[in-house]
């Protein structure tokens, strides 16, 4: 795994400790940028601050995206992240503790590149994030020369 960082969007702090607790136990090292809001994830990844600009290729490998969150909800995050061609394909995942259907189906239909259910049990966080470390920063493969923002 490269130190290409990981975009989490979570505004609960004990699910972002538990998240970093989990990647430090899977041995996996990315950085992690933590966005507290829907509103700051926009800015972040859509490039509207220029205050964060970076190489658009070093774009990040995975966004992992709350769906509750303040400001701007993660559905709409999501909606406006694959409504511009700098970000369409940019490969995110919802971890969320909302089982309702309906998020479900809202978020496969903003083409989310997948969708996980936060479980209580620490173990079982444990391995989620260890199949998402080895799905998405090992196996997948990224287009070479990607622009998102």
């Amino acid at each position: 795994m490269n130190s290409t960082p990981i975009v989490l969007v979570e505004d609960n702090p004990d699910d972002e400790m538990l998240f970093r607790r989990a990647l430090k136990r899977q041995r996996i090292m990315n950085h992690v940028v933590v966005l507290r809001d829907g509103a700051e994830a926009l800015d972040y990844l859509l490039g509207n601050d220029a205050a964060r600009a970076r190489d658009p290729i070093d774009a990040p490998p995975l966004v992992l995206l709350d769906l509750k969150l303040p400001k701007v909800d993660g559905l709409e995050v999501l909606r406006r992240i694959r409504a511009d061609e700098r970000t369409a394909a940019l490969p995110v995942v919802i971890l969320t503790s909302s089982n309702e259907e309906r998020d479900l189906v809202q978020a496969y239909g903003l083409k989310v590149n997948s969708y996980l259910v936060k479980p209580v049990d620490f173990d079982q966080f444990g391995e989620i994030v260890a199949h998402l470390g080895l799905y998405w920063l090992v196996l997948n493969q990224l287009p070479p020369n990607r622009r998102i923002a």
